[in-house]
């Protein structure tokens, strides 16, 4: 039998030590700003791990056990917000723009709301559904290439395509080393000049549809995206924003996973 204070010198003590990441990551993940603006709080010396000044951005941290000070004062981790903008054409999707361009972040000039950062991007003169989170995690889900949800966009080309020319949008094309083609291309109407489509991408490259269309002789006139999944750009008015129901911002983490 073994002698009762051997056992207990023998048990090894609970750790609190666990996985470590670079502060910046941490107050990213915390959904309180990006990465880079977390690296810049912590070179100008705002932010605190464990009462002591940080200035290196990996400073690596323990969630949940380490204590996190920006500008004095704990943080806690911010309120998940998932937003559907209506963004309009002209704007461009990024938080600052080194040309002063106006970005999509003044369509939430007057709601005090915390950090959001695009998931996803529009380009300046596209316009329709952008979805807007402090969630990275889900964001990243979201906008995976391989994973994330089919997108759809209506477009208006300066051209009334052929069902030839609509199977070869399918079948894609190399452009610049890169390959692009839609999910489905489908003719909603069209005038005498011109015509509207419906385009399915089901993964995401810079200027995709544009590129596409232009490979197969194609200009743009106007490009809306009007679903990105299930959730649909419906009737909300142009520059105005409205939350995500709890069914839509699982039904998007759902198809991000199939």
């Amino acid at each position: 039998m073994r002698h009762p204070s051997r056992m207990q010198r023998s048990s090894k003590p609970p750790t609190t030590d666990g996985p470590r990441h670079g502060i910046a990551r941490v107050l990213s993940k915390a959904g309180l700003c990006s990465r880079t603006h977390a690296a810049a709080w912590v070179r100008e010396g705002r932010v605190a791990v464990n009462d002591r000044v940080v200035r290196d951005p990996e400073h690596p941290v323990r969630p949940g056990v380490d204590r996190v000070a920006v500008d004095g004062r704990d943080i806690a981790a911010a309120q998940r917000l998932y937003l559907a903008l209506n963004k309009p054409r002209g704007l461009v999707t990024t938080a600052s723009d080194e040309k002063g361009r106006d970005t999509v972040y003044a369509c939430f000039a007057d709601a005090g709301l915390p950090w959001l950062a695009p998931v996803g991007r529009l380009d300046q003169a596209s316009e329709g559904l952008l979805l807007m989170s402090n969630d990275p995690a889900w964001a990243a889900a979201i906008t995976d290439p391989g994973t994330g949800p089919d997108k759809t966009y209506h477009v208006q080309v300066d051209a009334i395509p052929d069902p030839a020319l609509l199977a070869r949008l399918v079948q894609g094309v190399v452009d610049d080393g890169e390959p692009l083609a839609a999910k489905s291309a489908t003719l909603l109407r069209s005038g005498s000049r011109n015509a509207w489509l419906e385009i399915v991408l089901d993964e995401g490259r810079n200027r995709q549809i544009r590129r596409l269309l232009a490979a197969h002789g194609l200009g743009v006139l106007r490009l809306v995206r009007t679903a990105v999944g299930a959730v649909a750009l419906g009737e909300l008015p142009k520059g105005t924003w409205r939350a995500l129901t709890d069914a839509e911002v699982s039904i998007l983490a759902s198809a991000s996973k199939d």
